[in-house]
């Protein structure tokens, strides 16, 4: 490999060429480690490709130890113009390197720009990321092309494909008229498309199917209650499908309008597959607003789904999901757990497979389990999957073990790392480069470079790779390499727990438990004191600039500026007394706390409204999948801290805290201003 040190030679050569070339002042060896690099990524951002061909050309000549990237961004800018032997020319000079499968994903989606099918074939199984949908739809083509059978891969993969891009419709295009795909096939992804609101995609898709379905689309996405009104008809699978689609945009809107359009006039006119799942829609998208009919409609679909005698329907794993959410949240008795269920079994495998669902069918099965030997089987089913669940870490880990009548353990420190494993992974050119980039402030390439350093190592390496980033202080690639280790897990560096000089004694002094601080900080920034949101969240805690002026006049901050929200110390003292207030505003609830300091305060006021529920109930009903996601990973950090802060496993229900349900006490008076 040529990975080379940067040396004072190396660096005179470098300013004597960039010199000559008007690209760099003079400057020391160190800035001109920043400075070229920095230069480059300007070029190549501005398509400057004379500029960038100059830089490549001193860096190659120097042994800049960041050349690879300048060379990268040197060839991936003309790649529509360069041959196959340039190409393998750049693979030569970084073998094995992260540039290298990085611009192999680049030259791959140019092949299949170029309909080069044999190129395709030729590089697909050299792609070690293999993390790109359109690369995977041109792979497919060019298995199509060469005779393979790839049906079944090639739906899987078109159903998974979220954007539109030229490689999947291709993919589709191509065996839709090669009659591998049905019409059935191409209904069905737009159905998907419509139900998340994929116009661009759904609106590709249909024009598989031509102008009699692209044309009624584009009214369905105008305006379903016109066409409703106008145009819908019923008798044919294509006027049905069509109505259905519409109703499924109307309930997007108003489910209750959408529900009064199929009890008054649709629902026993169009036939029962798309009756169905228009139903299903609508019970979807009342689930997710938390409308009490949410149960009654989902009833309503199945009761159609059985007058054509389906096993299983063909509805998406979200839907079923939130159907399942539906009963968990309004069913009562058995009831509640027999159409659990019936929704967990009625999912894909990986989505029926994945810890959550796993979980909440356990219960389910020990729910409805008869007393005695008439329930063994249902009581052992759902024991085996609390057990297989139990030893996990993360939320459903550590339900799964209370509920099995334990607190999870904390598991054993692994051996410590021996000085040959850790000079291993200070020697790792990639994660070299990807220090160097750290250090010069470019943390998008360095992740990358970090991450892809990490594909294949083993635990003992992970580990040590994790240790190498705790004592630089880079805690994401520290708690993100430990996270990936298998059979042997170091707690003390998935949970760490930096900047403890400021957030302890604060934490002690406004009275706020420092295990959900650091719980809640772990999610909010891992710990990048420079993070910043896309919406303008800044720092350890992601305050947001109107919270932290209103949090800063709430403790009597006289002397708050916006600029000062980038300082450590007083990111934590707003974020910190912000989380404070919102918890005594939330009646002490860190569930419903965690949801008001990701959401706002105002969405769980209302979410909280309806039946009462136990806490793991409520959390599975939060309508943003994010936040959702959120609130339990705040809780499962918190735990486990507490178990590291207090030398023995923490209990994650207690945590959680009693019954969620609306409020039973007067608001706070700081209610109505919190933001």
């Amino acid at each position: 490999m040529r990975f080379f040190l940067f040396r004072p030679l190396a660096a005179l050569t470098l300013g004597l060429l960039a010199g000559a070339a008007g690209l760099l002042p003079a400057a020391s060896a160190q800035d001109l480690d920043d400075t070229l690099i920095r230069q480059a990524k300007e070029a190549f951002q501005k398509r400057d490709k004379d500029r960038l061909s100059a830089l490549k050309t001193a860096a190659l000549d120097a042994r800049y130890p960041l050349a690879p990237w300048i060379d990268y961004w040197d060839l991936s800018g003309r790649l529509s113009e360069v041959s196959a032997p340039e190409v393998e020319a750049f693979y030569a000079r970084w073998p094995g390197s992260y540039v290298e499968d990085r611009l192999r994903n680049d030259w791959l989606l140019e092949l299949g720009k170029r309909r080069d099918w044999a190129g395709v074939a030729r590089e697909y199984p050299h792609f070690r990321m293999d993390d790109d949908r359109e690369v995977t739809c041109y792979a497919l083509v060019a298995a199509q092309q060469s005779g393979q059978a790839v049906t079944e891969a090639a739906r899987q993969a078109w159903m998974d494909q979220k954007q539109p891009d030229d490689g999947c419709q291709l993919l589709a295009q191509t065996l839709f008229d090669a009659r591998q795909f049905s019409e059935a096939d191409v209904w069905r992804k737009l159905r998907q498309a419509v139900e998340f609101n994929r116009q661009k995609q759904a609106r590709a898709v249909a024009g598989l199917l031509g102008e009699g379905v692209s044309k009624p689309l584009t009214a369905i996405f105008d305006n379903p209650a016109r066409y409703l009104a106008r145009q819908a008809r019923s008798g044919s699978r294509r006027e049905d499908e069509l109505t259905a689609l519409a109703l499924a945009r109307l309930a997007a809107g108003d489910p209750a309008v959408a529900a009064k359009q199929l009890e008054e006039h649709w629902g026993q006119r169009l036939d029962a597959e798309n009756a169905a799942w228009a139903w299903a829609i609508t019970a979807r998208q009342a689930a997710f607003a938390l409308m009490p009919e949410a149960l009654d409609w989902t009833e309503k679909a199945w009761a159609r789904l059985k007058k054509r005698d389906a096993k299983d329907p063909d509805w998406t794993d979200d839907t079923l999901a939130w159907q399942a959410r539906a009963w968990l949240r309004l069913g009562n008795g058995e009831a509640r757990w027999r159409g659990v269920l019936r929704c967990i079994d009625a999912m894909g495998v990986d989505e029926r497979n994945s810890a959550v669902w796993q979980y909440w069918r356990g219960r389910a099965l020990l729910a409805l389990a008869k007393p005695g030997d008439a329930g063994q089987t249902e009581r052992r089913e759902g024991q085996a999957l609390l057990q297989a669940l139990a030893p996990q870490l993360g939320y459903y880990g550590q339900l799964a073990s209370e509920d099995l009548g334990g607190v999870q353990a904390l598991p054993p420190r692994p051996a410590a790392l021996s000085p040959t494993e850790r000079d291993a992974m200070r020697r790792h050119p990639g994660l070299q480069r990807a220090l160097t980039l750290f250090g010069i402030g470019m943390r998008s390439e360095a992740v990358r470079e970090w991450n892809f350093s990490l594909i294949g190592l083993s635990d003992r390496e992970l580990l040590s790779a994790a240790q190498l980033a705790c004592e630089r202080e880079i805690w994401d690639r520290c708690i993100n390499s430990s996270e990936k280790t298998r059979a042997e897990f170091d707690l003390a560096q998935r949970f760490p727990t930096p900047h403890a000089d400021e957030l302890l004694p604060r934490a002690r002094e406004i009275g706020l438990d420092p295990a959900y601080a650091y719980g809640l900080v772990r999610q909010e920034s891992r710990f990048i004191t420079d993070a910043r949101s896309g919406v303008g969240a800044s720092g350890l805690m992601q305050v947001m600039p109107a919270t932290a002026r209103w949090t800063a006049k709430k403790i009597g901050m006289t002397d708050y500026k916006p600029s000062l929200l980038s300082d450590k110390a007083v990111n934590l003292k707003l974020g910190t007394a912000y989380l404070k207030l919102v918890l005594d505003d939330m009646d002490g609830s860190q569930p419903l706390a965690a949801a008001a300091y990701n959401a706002g305060p105002n969405r769980p006021r209302r979410w909280r409204d309806g039946p009462v529920l136990e806490p793991a109930m409520w959390v599975e009903n939060i309508p943003f999948n994010e936040t959702r996601d959120y609130v339990k990973k705040v809780l499962s950090n918190a735990t486990y801290y507490a178990g590291l802060m207090g030398g023995k496993p923490a209990s994650l229900k207690a945590r959680m805290g009693p019954s969620i349900g609306p409020r039973t006490t007067p608001a706070p008076a700081l209610d109505a201003d919190l933001p």
